[in-house]
């Protein structure tokens, strides 16, 4: 009984300590790496637009009336000066006649007054042989002279009333032919606002009728960049986009124009960037939403590291053999920079994991910022110094630094532990002996 006593007890002690040996054993600090690539990097920045005609005609109508003729519909092509919409032209002739007839009026009563300005100038001069030769009385006299003026006076009158109606006559029939719309442009017609026997007032404000795109091939896409990155936007940059209604197609632009006025939406300042597409086949549609991606910066053959490892800083307990003098306990954040602190982040960059490129004053650019990654050799990781570059949101150019193609850098660390369940460990359970 003693026997089987101690061989139950010496069993136990020899299968803990299995345990413990194979539990330490595998408790140890593993670690996730990637290889330091070589290869290429876009610096971009994201945003979305809406796809424009870059000129757009709105066509109204200068007169009120009933819409009596349609030429064209949505997708017409239209050419300049081409009638496209009729309204009812009764009222307006009906004016045109009287204006016509206004002045004809007021040219009549320019020749009746010529005839008594005639008729006053014979009675004056017919007076004034009579005053000399002491036939008539001065007041006789003065009374023809005053007549003869009044009558080239109202003469001069009745010239302007027909200066006046001619001018009525020219609005009238001006109106008139404002009752065919006609294209002011070439181009195709966008959207209609009006039907057949639909009445216009153009009293207040002139209404639109008809949308008319100068050139489909030719569109333009303005989007709205964030003021935190509006300074990497320049003209001449290179875009591609894509929309909806295409999505394994691929489209491409360049900056066109930065405007400087300043959009505020809820205390969010963009501004308008607007991007410059080639649409000859037509595929682009006014309208469509663009989700727009600027190439600010690309290099090709550079070295490049995962964004993670930039942030990764491990435990000091974890690698003590890479202790040293100068490595200060300043800062235990993601990111392992040369003077201990952590990396900075900042704009549209933090949001993608990407280191931001410091400014020296007056917008100068500071020198280059040291960060540390670690790298894992012999099984242990090791401390390395570089400088950054470009970064498209998940990887890092590393500009210099004491690193090489296909090392692998370290991202995050793996520990692996024994998994514990202490109802079935034989350690746990209470030793019972015979009695």
């Amino acid at each position: 009984m003693k026997k089987i006593v101690i061989g139950t007890i010496i069993a136990i002690l020899i299968s803990g300590g299995l345990m413990i040996f194979y539990k330490s054993k595998n408790s140890g600090v593993k670690y996730k790496t990637a290889p330091i690539q070589k290869g290429s990097l876009r610096s971009t920045v994201t945003a979305t637009g809406t796809m424009n005609a870059v000129i757009t005609v709105l066509v109204g109508t200068q007169v009120s009336g009933t819409l009596q003729k349609l030429h064209v519909d949505f997708n017409s092509q239209v050419k300049k000066g081409q009638i496209i919409a009729e309204i009812d032209p009764a009222t307006l002739k009906a004016q045109v006649d009287q204006a016509r007839a206004n002045m004809l009026a007021a040219r009549a009563n320019v020749e009746k007054a010529k005839a008594t300005m005639e008729d006053s100038k014979k009675t004056r001069d017919r007076n004034k042989q009579l005053f000399s030769k002491d036939l008539i009385a001065r007041s006789d006299l003065d009374t023809s002279e005053a007549t003869y003026d009044s009558n080239d006076a109202q003469v001069n009158a009745d010239m302007a009333q027909v200066a006046q109606t001619e001018a009525a006559l020219r609005f009238a029939e001006t109106n008139l032919r404002y009752t065919k719309i006609v294209s002011p442009v070439d181009g195709i017609v966008v959207s209609r606002n009006i039907d057949v026997g639909q009445t216009v007032a153009a009293s207040f404000q002139t209404p639109t009728l008809f949308t008319i795109a100068q050139d489909l091939t030719k569109m333009q896409i303005d989007t709205n960049i964030d003021e935190a990155d509006i300074g990497k936007i320049k003209t001449g940059q290179d875009v591609e986009f894509t929309v909806d209604a295409y999505p394994d197609n691929t489209f491409h632009g360049t900056v066109d124009q930065i405007r400087i006025a300043p959009i505020t939406v809820q205390n969010v300042v963009t501004y308008d960037v607007v991007v410059k597409v080639n649409n000859g086949d037509l595929k682009l549609k006014p309208g469509m939403t663009a989700n727009v991606s600027v190439i600010v910066a690309s290099k090709d053959g550079v070295l490049k590291i995962p964004n993670a490892a930039l942030r990764f800083r491990p435990s000091e307990k974890d690698i003590p053999a890479a202790k040293t003098s100068s490595v200060k306990k300043t800062s235990t954040g993601p990111s392992g920079s040369s003077d201990g602190t952590s990396a900075r982040f900042s704009g549209s960059e933090k949001d993608n994991g990407q280191p931001s490129s410091q400014t020296g004053k007056g917008g100068a650019q500071a020198a280059p910022k040291s960060y540390t990654i670690w790298i894992l050799e012999n099984n242990k990781p090791k401390r390395a110094q570089v400088t950054i570059g470009i970064s498209d949101g998940s990887f890092t150019e590393i500009t210099s630094g004491d690193v090489t193609e296909g090392q692998a850098v370290i991202t995050e660390t793996a520990t692996n532990t024994a998994k514990k369940n202490v109802s079935t460990s034989p350690s746990s359970s209470p030793m019972r002996f015979p009695r």
